[in-house]
């Protein structure tokens, strides 16, 4: 990081922060700025960090201005990943590439959840298991996924899924792709049947709701895509655009009895308008409960399209939100026509 800073490397953007403790400012590794003594610089892998340790952005990089666009080299990257026979890259591919094995490792764990070379692999086997329930023979996608053996593949499914490839035509798993906004980059996951999940990829515990995820559907967490995810990221365009106000996409959200009260309430706060935790607690059927529906709203596994910003304190005050109160506030000012669109 130190050296990424240093030479102002802006393919780091995003993947760590850099704080000045004579200025009391944090910045992009990219900022233009005069280099501080080293001494005095401390680095945090997410904005928010910076945020609560006492640090304020910098006003000439600006690094809480984020419009979730992935470096260069991360789309060169993922083009390569998305290739249907490509084999797998190792290190030394990534440095033939120009690319730090170790600086794809810290990003695809930040915004996916896991390491490029766990990604690579359950992308693989993700692909594989929509083949085999789409009737494909096993053999036939063991060679395609690029294994070495058919045994190999079989073993690397069996830990993965938990099942032979043959006994998983009617698995499930739950399929994720990060989602560019105006907020910064957006994980996104969903079964066959509904979206399900929709994250902040900078939000603390990221890794701790993937595998809430897990156990509550009971199936595995795999990158990929599917109808559900192409119609989750063209509403968010659209609402991100001022062109959409209610989202139609399916949702699937298991909970408590309580939670799914709460959860359900916020589906009916109306666009452009908020509620407070009393008005939610009683359309909800349980007034004076606020502070548990406060508790149920931070629990939301799908920000945004159940809009869980859409709740503030009774003063008016915004609150509290999971993914920074920077973005609730990017998100009422939008809903209200109070910020550009386009």
């Amino acid at each position: 990081m130190r050296s990424a800073f240093y030479r102002s490397d802006a393919g780091y953007d995003g993947i760590f922060f850099v704080a000045v403790r004579t200025t009391g400012i944090f910045c992009r590794p990219s900022c233009p700025a005069r280099k501080p003594n080293p001494k005095n610089v401390e680095y945090f892998i997410t904005a928010r960090q910076a945020l609560f340790a006492g640090y304020r952005p910098c006003k000439r990089c600006r690094p809480m201005d984020t419009n979730g666009v992935a470096p260069e080299w991360v789309k060169r990257l993922m083009s390569r990943v998305e290739a249907e026979h490509e084999p797998r890259m190792t290190a030394s591919d990534l440095r033939k590439l120009g690319i730090d094995p170790a600086k794809a490792s810290r990003y695809f764990m930040k915004h996916h959840g896991m390491t490029f070379n766990a990604y690579q692999r359950a992308r693989r086997l993700g692909m594989a298991l929509l083949q085999i329930r789409q009737g494909k023979g096993v053999t036939d996608v063991a060679i395609g996924s690029g294994y070495e053996s058919e045994s190999g593949f079989r073993e690397a499914f069996r830990k993965k899924f938990g099942k032979a490839p043959g006994k998983s035509r009617a698995e499930e798993c739950i399929v994720t792709r990060m989602i560019e906004s105006p907020v910064g980059p957006l994980l996104a996951g969903a079964t066959s049947n509904a979206v399900c999940l929709l994250e902040f990829t900078d939000r603390r515990g990221l890794e701790k709701q993937l595998e809430r995820a897990r156990k509550k559907f009971k199936c595995p967490v795999v990158p990929g895509r599917n109808r559900h995810l192409d119609l989750l990221e063209r509403e968010l365009g659209m609402y991100f655009s001022g062109k959409l106000t209610r989202f139609s996409v399916p949702l699937d959200f298991p909970g408590t009895p309580f939670q799914s009260k709460v959860w359900k309430g916020l589906l009916k706060i109306p666009y452009g308008k908020t509620w407070s935790y009393e008005e939610l607690a009683e359309k909800v059927g349980h007034p004076g409960a606020q502070r548990a529906v406060g508790t149920a709203n931070g629990c939301n596994r799908i920000a945004i399209v159940i809009p869980c910003h859409r709740v503030v304190n009774k003063g008016g005050n915004l609150g509290g939100y999971g993914g920074g109160l920077w973005r609730k506030q990017f998100l009422l000012d939008l809903e209200r026509g109070q910020r550009g669109i386009g």
